[in-house]
């Protein structure tokens, strides 16, 4: 794992501690640094007044205990010189005839900055202005603290800069200041930080947990940052309250990792891809910059470890049942609804859509079914044709009559077979040549058909193809690549099986029984003829790769914007004991050389429903010449080791 590819290991610390005990609490800190060190860990968060505990009360008025923080504080820059750890650790520090309650930030042996608390709370069990003084609102002086006969700069405008990583951008902020209206960090990665640590100190209640954690996410997504949490633990006093050491990491409104309160393990570590951040924010154009705050220079070393941060498999999946059940569902009702708004719209009396016995038909048809539900329309009124050719097999064909029996949409079959050979003799076509023209010929007729039935019947044809086959212009041009509608058109194919499951598994019966088979059916567009046992011959997954790739390709590539090296990386990683490195980089070239030929399919499609964070419409989400080159793409490959 390397800082080339943009990610930065971060830890999340919560060290054993006593109050006021300030040379155990820095005994323990300095374990702790070390043990991030082993772990491969380049920036660690402790919590607030780590050295002398949140609870102190009136003792942080005792200069003895506020000149043993700062000695201690001098003890840990020297002892982590040799680890490359930033670490941020919380301390009580006098300065300008006040306190402050503040995050040291230490790296390389030096005590880089003194980041004070913006927002003290004094409600509820919280009391900080009895002790602890802010800085003036709108305050722009530049102000410096000597340690040593060093002059440590100390103010709420600074930014840490990784001197070799330019995305790595680090601010502080510490407890309180998240819960406010305008957090600190909300200026700070404006002003350019990626990176938001916060040391906190806050104590457990009912639901506080929860409301913590969604403070974290939406501050991380809102500000386009990762956000790494280091709350206090089970040593501060338990007089009037108990601290559980709940710590976070997120990055843009993802929660990356969590240690729940009162969790045994003291360090939760993950790692933020602060490439992705940079990226994120150059596409977002609300993202409004601010004039750049005071800047200091560090420099962690590279983190050589393999990553900790899982990337699934399946992308546009989740893998929480009842995130995917939610999922599923709302899938299907934005579908449905386009649908129906789209026949009230052109007044259409019928849908025709073509139905072949495969997922994607299969799933087309589910969600004209309840289009016509939600209009109030009878199901008869849907026209499923059927239209076998020469790769058709009893299998496909069975299932979609059965199909269409289960939806209660009128059936019909039209045969393709004659119509084609009539065609091949007009243009010339040897009929035992299976070649392109012999496989797109089918798909063309096909077309031809429905679109002709709608005109007939005054309907709207329903395109069946999916968002995978559109990235992969597996498609036939004027083909199956056309229709009235596309309601498929922004579902990648790793999700209509779900999808398509879902509904099996709700409806029950007949009707999951007809769905559990085309679930289980080999993926093929049916335009060769079946083997000598009757079975499908052109299997899509073994000619143009399996979907699952070409699926995590298309997600991090498009949405994410990963470099050729990047998304080789994740993937060789992600499906590592299932492809190895020399067929996922055969299928990625092959993704990337599809995608750029084959644009000028995506440029004319026809409308459909946007469902996620990833379409192709020309319209919506992805505008791209039909004559880029996918040279630079494909070069960065060529050197590329697959071990």
């Amino acid at each position: 794992m390397s800082t080339d590819y943009g990610f930065v290991r971060v830890a999340a610390v919560t060290p054993a501690m006593r109050v006021a005990d300030v040379a155990y609490n820095a005994a323990r800190i300095k374990e702790k640094i070390s043990e991030c060190a082993r772990k491969g860990v380049q920036i660690a968060v402790f919590p607030e007044l780590a050295l002398s505990g949140y609870t102190c009360s009136d003792l942080f008025l005792q200069p003895l205990l506020l000149s043993a923080c700062l000695s201690a504080l001098q003890e840990i820059a020297e002892a982590e010189k040799a680890s490359g750890v930033l670490a941020f650790i919380g301390l009580p520090l006098a300065f300008g005839g006040k306190l402050y309650n503040v995050a040291a930030a230490v790296c390389g042996g030096e005590i880089l900055a003194f980041i004070p608390k913006a927002n003290l709370p004094d409600y509820a069990e919280f009391y900080e202005r009895r002790h602890f003084s802010a800085l003036p609102a709108g305050e722009k002086a530049e102000y410096f603290v000597e340690v040593g006969g060093k002059k440590i700069p100390f103010g709420g405008d600074i930014l840490l800069q990784d001197a070799n990583v330019p995305d790595l951008m680090v601010g502080c902020e510490i407890c309180e200041d998240l819960w406010g209206a305008q957090p600190p960090s909300s200026a700070l990665a404006r002003q350019g930080a990626t990176l938001i640590v916060n040391l906190s100190a806050s104590d457990e209640s009912i639901g506080k947990r929860e409301y913590r954690s969604l403070l974290v996410r939406s501050q991380s997504g809102r500000c386009l940052c990762g956000y790494v949490y280091a709350s206090a633990g089970v040593g501060e006093s338990t007089t009037d309250a108990v601290f559980g050491g709940h710590c976070m990491i997120a990055e843009n409104g993802s929660l990356l990792a969590e240690k729940l309160p009162f969790a045994r393990e003291d360090v939760l570590i993950s790692e933020i891809d602060v490439q992705a951040l940079a990226y994120e924010r150059r596409r977002t154009t609300t993202f409004a910059p601010l004039p750049a705050a005071r800047r200091i220079l560090f420099s962690v070393p590279p983190c050589s470890l393999p990553l900790i941060r899982h990337f699934p498999r399946l992308p546009f999946v989740p893998s929480d049942e009842r995130e995917l059940k939610e999922r599923t569902e709302l899938i299907l009702s934005m579908q449905a609804h386009a649908l129906a708004q789209r026949l009230r719209h052109t007044g259409a009396k019928c849908a025709v859509v073509g139905i072949s016995g495969g997922l994607d038909s299969t799933l087309a048809l589910l969600v004209c079914a309840r289009a016509f539900d939600i209009l109030k329309k009878p199901r008869k009124e849907i026209v499923a044709i059927t239209m076998p050719g020469f790769g058709t097999t009893g299998r496909t064909h069975d299932n979609a009559l059965r199909l269409i029996c289960c939806v209660g949409a009128t059936a019909r079959e039209i045969g393709i077979g004659k119509s084609v050979l009539s065609h091949f003799e007009d243009i010339g076509q040897d009929p035992a040549k299976t070649d392109v023209t012999y496989e797109n010929a089918q798909a063309r007729m096909r077309t031809l058909i429905l679109m002709d039935v709608a005109n007939k019947e005054g309907g709207l044809v329903v395109g069946t193809g999916d968002l995978s086959e559109l990235a992969l212009g597996w498609c036939t041009y004027n083909g199956d690549h056309m229709s009235m509608y596309a309601v498929n058109s922004s579902v990648p194919k790793t999700l209509v099986r779900y999808l398509v499951s879902s509904v099996a598994q709700a409806e029950g019966g007949e009707m999951q029984a007809v769905l559990d088979d085309i679930l289980h059916t080999e993926i093929s567009p049916e335009l060769l003829p079946p083997d000598r046992l009757g079975k499908i011959a052109q299997k899509t997954e073994d000619l143009i790769g399996p979907y699952e790739l070409h699926d995590f390709f298309l997600y991090y590539i498009v949405r994410r914007g990963f470099s050729p090296e990047k998304v080789f990386y994740l993937a060789k990683t992600s499906f590592a004991g299932t492809y190895d490195g020399k067929t996922v980089l055969k299928w990625l070239k092959n993704f990337y050389r599809r995608f750029f030929s084959q644009q000028f399919k995506r440029s004319c499609m026809p409308d459909g429903v946007k469902i996620g964070s990833v379409t192709l419409s020309p319209r919506a989400d992805w505008r791209m010449p039909s004559d880029a080159q996918a040279a630079l793409w494909l070069d960065a490959l060529e050197d590329i080791s697959v071990d």
